[in-house]
């Protein structure tokens, strides 16, 4: 594959996508890709430089003019995965998910990088409307008249290894917790989607350099308590499932949110959660040849994996 810029590279999709991309290749290292890797968590990008030494990782913030740009000189692509996905502070998502964009899309076209995958988000179709949602349809402008030969994929609410927020958070909480409190009736269609299984299809629009736009949906359709006991069947977690009433759970989440402001979950999200929608389920498993994983199969590689399962990234 050549040189390969990833940003956003220390979250969710960015280390599942480089283990995706470096692991078939542990066998004959000559044929990996030169991967160079930017993002500006700090202890994130720490854990990343730690797992795989054999790239480069540059700790930079994507939303000021940096030497962060000489690094994709050379490159044949760039992979966009930088978002600010959670949040009460507007002016970070439009911070992070546009002004960031804007600079990186101006080093690819000044670096001559040929080909762009950029990770949107479901969000853009969905019924709700919040910093995220807004910021992201944004996003997706700005890489749609950049005139750079791109693909833009569009996934679901996303769980696998290095979860740190989503479905591994939640394992991890229902392991601490006397109870584990789940809004309303539980009954909010969601259509979760395995990392591992995103990362093959990034993989495959980087092999053959697709154009277009694809809505990535996760292949099984299941409630969010049930989900909830997925989780819990995983994990091997004893602690009980709790229905409480929407309204308290709302409450509880605004309190908590003055204590901490940077909070994992919070009442928008809480909103998105509970608005009914139903995305497009395409036949992406024929469409880029990436076998789909079983939900359960996909919830125990996430947290039993002897490599990586244990490595929690932070907020």
């Amino acid at each position: 594959m050549g040189k390969i810029v990833i940003t956003g590279a220390a979250g969710l999709v960015g280390q599942n996508l480089i283990v995706g991309l470096l692991d078939p290749m542990r066998s004959a290292p000559e044929t990996a890709p030169e991967i160079i890797a930017i993002d500006k968590h700090p202890a994130n990008t720490a854990i990343l430089a730690g797992l795989h030494p054999d790239i480069t990782v540059i700790e930079a913030d994507l939303a000021e003019p940096g030497a962060w740009a000489d690094s994709f000189a050379g490159a044949e692509a760039l992979v966009q995965l930088h978002a600010q996905i959670g949040g009460l502070d507007g002016g970070e998502f439009h911070r992070n998910n546009i002004t960031a964009t804007r600079h990186v899309l101006d080093a690819t076209k000044a670096a001559g990088i040929p080909y762009l995958v950029h990770i949107s988000s479901s969000v853009v179709n969905s019924k709700a409307t919040d910093f995220y949602t807004e910021t992201k349809k944004s996003q997706e402008a700005l890489v749609r008249e950049s005139g750079i030969a791109h693909a833009t994929l569009r996934p679901t609410l996303m769980f696998g290894l290095f979860d740190r927020k989503h479905l591994g958070w939640l394992a991890r909480f229902m392991q601490r917790a006397p109870v584990f409190p789940i809004p309303g009736s539980g009954r909010y269609l969601r259509q979760p989607l395995y990392a591992g299984d995103f990362s093959a299809i990034v993989r495959a629009c980087l092999d053959e350099r697709r154009e277009g736009v694809w809505n990535i949906s996760g292949r099984e359709r299941i409630d969010y308590i049930d989900l909830i006991r997925a989780v819990k069947r995983a994990t091997g977690a004893k602690t009980p499932i709790l229905r409480i009433p929407y309204s308290l759970f709302w409450g509880l989440l605004k309190i908590y949110a003055v204590v901490d402001r940077n909070p994992p979950f919070t009442t928008k999200q809480l909103e998105a959660l509970v608005t009914p929608d139903v995305f497009e389920l395409i036949d992406w498993p024929e469409i880029f040849d990436v076998p789909a994983t079983d939900l359960d199969q996909a919830l125990q590689l996430s947290f039993t994996d002897p490599r990586y399962a244990d490595v929690v990234l932070e907020f």
